[in-house]
């Protein structure tokens, strides 16, 4: 897979490399916010939502990650690039929930797990198609 092969995927991946990035960045600064030192992974509530959103995001990649290498290739860019797209969003929207009231974070996970599973199950339907 190659970024001129599916631009739109690639677009989505950076806004989704993007995203990842400012959830980092959150958590470094609830860590000096909340004086929560390195290597703590704990120690205030406000930090811990944080530090657990971006523990969540490390999590989905790793199924979106593969998904939209293998899955790209057979349901094509545009789907893949909007399934991707999806997948960004909703982490967006999970963070910003997560760090309002954690209970709430269920369609910002939805956004996030369905795109990354439908991908997986693309590759999969992909790999079986060849094989038969």
């Amino acid at each position: 897979m190659t970024a001129s092969q599916y631009p739109l995927t690639t677009l989505a991946l950076v806004a989704a490399l993007i995203v990842y990035v400012w959830i980092s960045t959150n958590v470094g600064r609830a860590r000096a916010q909340f004086g929560v030192p390195a290597p703590q992974s704990g120690g205030h509530p406000e930090f811990d939502k944080r530090y657990r959103v971006q523990v969540n995001t490390v999590e989905q990649s790793v199924l979106l990650i593969p998904g939209v290498l293998l899955g790209a290739p057979v349901i094509g860019d545009m789907f893949a690039g909007a399934l991707v797209a999806t997948w960004a969003l909703g982490r967006v929207l999970f963070a910003l929930a997560y760090y309002k009231d954690p209970a709430k974070r269920s369609l910002g996970f939805a956004l996030t797990f369905i795109p990354g599973l439908m991908l997986v199950v693309a590759a999969a339907k992909g790999a079986v198609t060849a094989l038969l």
